[in-house]
């Protein structure tokens, strides 16, 4: 399965359905659910007072380089990320990260 499988373009950057899985001993993206059609992302914080949802943001800020924010799943371990920016170069920066 290929990132373009599991976000989407926008006009503001790119939609990125992702699958949380808080206390992991790393925080990074780990691939892609290929069942769920969703990027794994893994956080070390608990998801307790927003925590994770700071960390998931944090996660794509480091991998891409853009600013990125959670639009929907707030309290969902499933969530939708809003990544602003170049979508081109969004990809293929997941490309990159994802191997």
């Amino acid at each position: 399965m290929l990132v373009e499988d599991v976000v989407r373009v926008t006009d503001s950057g790119v939609e990125a359905d992702v699958q949380v899985s808080p206390r992991s001993g790393r925080s990074r993206i780990e691939g892609i659910d290929s069942w769920r059609k969703r990027l794994i992302v893994k956080v070390r914080s608990p998801p307790l007072d927003g925590k994770a949802n700071a960390e998931v943001e944090e996660v794509f800020l480091e991998a891409t380089g853009f600013p990125s924010s959670i639009i929907s799943g707030h309290t969902n371990r499933q969530k939708t990320v809003l990544i602003r920016g170049n979508a081109e170069a969004i990809i293929s920066k997941l490309r990159d990260v994802i191997g």
